[in-house]
């Protein structure tokens, strides 16, 4: 498994876990959890900046990597 593929899994794998983090934020009625899951959501969004930039990064190093 190179390494553009497994970026590309732990960009899905944060992306999911944003998604998940925010349905709770939107479900609860306990105004400190709706806190706590959208600032989860926002540190996991915010780690998933960082990687999106470093495969970017890797592609332009690596074009051979580019849409694996």
């Amino acid at each position: 498994m190179t390494v553009a593929t497994q970026m590309q899994q732990a960009i899905a794998g944060i992306q999911s876990a944003v998604a998940t983090m925010t349905t709770f934020s939107l479900e609860t009625e306990d105004q400190n959890a709706k806190k706590d899951f959208q600032q989860i959501a926002q540190n996991l969004n915010n780690a998933l900046q960082t990687l999106e930039a470093r495969q970017k990064y890797i592609e332009s190093q690596e074009p051979q990597f580019k849409n694996q």
